[in-house]
């Protein structure tokens, strides 16, 4: 998985590689980014009390990582044939976790545009799901695996405690427009960015959707800097991703001048490089939301 990361592709070019993973006869898939390494079950160690989607913890080269469920997490009947599971090692929002799927099939290279944001129709509020790609007559559905793991553990969530030490503030005549996918963190970032003073959000689901109301704004002929005075966007959202849209906006002509910070769990060492090739002015890491309105202090007041 190592060398796979090293032939990733470009940043901005909207693109990912996503491995597919098997949970009963339904297709899943998960970030190349996010996967450190996929390997055979290992023994467990069941911790008392745990939360029912943690199976215990396991010892990998020195390091004690949680075990997750997947097929608990989403409500599926256990595995009909242990022997083909396996455990996906995966490491965001500064945090590793251990995945146990069913199987693990093959590695995919597709376009954001190619995913198509789930439909209010058979998501729910509570879904799991961010994203369907139909692939060869199929479809795999992308999880988002952030929420699985605030589920588990409130507290590694964005928190308006964080937040409420900054102080009382007033900014309420900034306007920033956000890009965020997950319906759980846009409802989140509004509570945060609201409590730190910012009432004037524009939230958007994917960044075309962004793109196309900064475009519009400079289509109508008025200065989008007085209109707008700062982006903060997702790294992982269907249509266009955040690296994509940090791109179109540093290469347009008037739109260059806005500030963009990428607030995304991919946000580590090994990957910050991605962000400052298409030209953020910021990048932090999910969900470190003080660190983030700091960072925005600093690029707008």
């Amino acid at each position: 998985m190592e060398n796979k990361k090293g032939i990733l592709l470009e940043s901005g070019t909207n693109e990912l590689e996503i491995v597919e993973f098997g949970i009963g006869n339904n297709k899943f898939g998960i970030n190349v980014i996010k996967v450190k390494e996929i390997i055979n079950p290992v023994p467990i160690t069941v911790v008392p009390q745990a939360h029912k989607n943690v199976e215990g913890i396991i010892e990998l080269r020195g390091e004690v990582l949680p075990v997750v469920n997947v097929a608990t997490a989403l409500g599926f009947p256990p595995s009909e044939n242990p022997k083909q599971d396996k455990f996906i090692v995966a490491e965001f929002n500064k945090q590793k976790v251990v995945f146990h799927v069913h199987s693990v099939t093959q590695i995919h290279r597709i376009s954001w545009g190619q995913i198509e944001k789930p439909s209010d129709m058979y998501q729910g509020s509570e879904s799991q799901i961010i994203g369907v790609i139909k692939l060869n007559g199929e479809m795999i559905l992308l999880l988002d695996f952030e929420k699985i793991v605030v589920e588990i553990n409130p507290d590694s969530g964005i928190s308006v405690q964080q937040v409420q030490k900054l102080g009382k503030r007033e900014r309420s005549d900034k306007r920033i427009v956000v890009a965020e996918d997950s319906p759980l963190l846009r409802k989140l970032l509004h509570d945060t960015l609201s409590e730190a003073g910012f009432q004037n959000i524009e939230f958007f689901e994917n960044g075309q959707d962004a793109l196309q109301y900064l475009e519009n704004i400079y289509a109508e002929g008025k200065d989008v800097t007085k209109e707008v005075q700062l982006v903060v966007t997702d790294i992982e959202m269907p249509q266009m991703d955040g690296h994509h849209l940090t791109k179109r906006i540093k290469g347009h002509k008037e739109l260059s001048k806005l500030p963009v910070i990428i607030f995304s769990s991919l946000i580590t060492e090994d990957l910050r490089h991605k962000g400052l090739m298409v030209g953020a002015d910021g990048q932090v890491s999910k969900p470190e939301i003080a660190e983030l309105i700091s960072l925005i202090d600093r690029l707008i007041l």
